[in-house]
């Protein structure tokens, strides 16, 4: 494991940090994959809702939008 140094020069000892990702309904440490699931894990693209292309799609029409009821 990497050693640091506080701003004093004294050394700092760390706890390193495990990783769990769910994988088929279950929790498992990243530590345990093997290479190639490693690395997939680390190039792994994650969701973000403001750029989904929805998201867009509402916010230019969502004002203009406007809501009947069907008179059934």
């Amino acid at each position: 494991m990497q050693t640091f140094f506080n701003k004093d020069g004294l050394e700092i000892h760390r706890t390193p940090c495990q990783v769990f990702t769910r994988v088929m309904g279950y929790l498992r440490p990243v530590s345990q994959y093997n290479i190639g699931k490693k690395s997939e894990f680390y190039s792994r693209k994650y969701f973000e809702e403001g750029k989904t292309a929805n998201s867009t799609f509402v916010r230019q029409f969502a004002p203009k939008m406007e809501f009947v009821a069907c008179g059934c």
